[in-house]
């Protein structure tokens, strides 16, 4: 079967390898258009880019799928499906009708539940102890479309979002080709997605990431590793933002944002039991453990957090 893979970030090269493993014949690569990255704001090709043209496969950097020129090169490029992992922008129904296929999306949550742009982090967050990945027709509504698959995983207690996300990219590409598999071969029906257990999970922004020390720990455990690596949780000290890395749990207890200082620990106050913080990032500094930075600035006990 011939396919145009669409996808940009680093989540999506597990799925993009597998394709190009695989019997199917990967003809094309859809990604965004290069953008500018670090100090020097010079423009970088996407992961996916990079990595289809080691592949040596022709790649497609469209401002917009909705663009002419864009579905004409698809067109040309005769794709039976198109399989999408995160590729970052919407399809309108004229490139949706290219495929006879259509355009099979890995999603990283069980849907219906988690549709949207954040399923991991939204799955950390709510305290959810299973999660998983489907494949599913994209349509013009969110993440609404009849599925073909789906895996479970696991949630761990540790879990961040980028540990979560990691072993989902894994499992999911092999979901996605098994999708393509069967698709190929007509033994995969198209399931509509049933209303019970709906849930969505827009993009965390940096401003959801700041901690409110008068909630309860188990839910700043659940922000903090759900935000890990991005946006980063965050909370304030001397009136400047400190990234916090995911805490740990303890029994003890101090009012909420007040920090006791220990040899080699730092603890914060909840609305219920006292954090013991892991590394931290202070503005224009390095990533330290939290004992490292508060013995850095001759800190003691009592010094509260968050509060401006």
């Amino acid at each position: 079967m011939r396919v145009v893979f669409a996808g940009t970030p680093e989540v999506a090269l597990p799925s993009l390898d597998a394709i190009a493993a695989s019997p199917h014949e990967l003809v094309g690569v859809v990604t965004r258009p290069d953008a500018p990255s670090g100090r020097g704001r010079k423009l970088v090709a996407s992961p996916v880019a990079l990595r289809a043209e080691e592949l040596g496969v022709p790649v497609l950097k469209p401002a917009h799928p909705r663009d002419p020129e864009f579905q004409a090169e698809l067109r040309a490029l005769a794709p039976d499906c198109c399989p999408v992992v995160a590729y970052g922008a919407l399809l309108p129904q004229s490139a949706l009708d290219i495929p006879a296929l259509g355009w099979v999306n890995l999603h990283f949550s069980v849907l219906p539940s988690w549709r949207g742009a954040a399923p991991v982090q939204h799955s950390i967050w709510a305290g959810d102890e299973v999660t998983g990945a489907t494949t599913f027709r994209i349509v013009k509504e969110l993440d609404a479309g009849p599925t073909f698959g789906v895996m479970t995983e696991r949630i761990l207690p540790t879990d961040t979002a980028g540990d979560l996300l990691a072993r989902l990219a894994e499992g999911g590409a092999g979901l996605l080709v098994a999708t393509l598999d069967g698709l190929e071969i007509g033994s995969l029906d198209a399931r509509p997605q049933q209303e019970d257990g709906l849930s969505f999970a827009p993009k965390v922004l940096v401003d959801d990431a700041r901690v409110d020390w008068s909630q309860p720990a188990i839910a700043i455990d659940r922000q903090v590793r759900a935000c890990t690596p991005a946006p980063g949780a965050w909370t304030t000290y001397d009136g400047d933002r400190l990234k916090l890395g995911p805490v740990t749990l303890t029994d003890q207890q101090l009012p909420p944002g007040e920090v006791a200082v220990g040899k080699s620990m730092l603890l914060v106050g909840t609305g219920t039991h006292a954090v013991r913080l892991g590394d931290v990032q202070a503005v224009g500094k390095k990533q330290m453990p939290a004992a490292d930075w508060a013995r850095g600035l001759r800190l003691e006990s009592g010094f509260v957090v968050g509060a401006g």
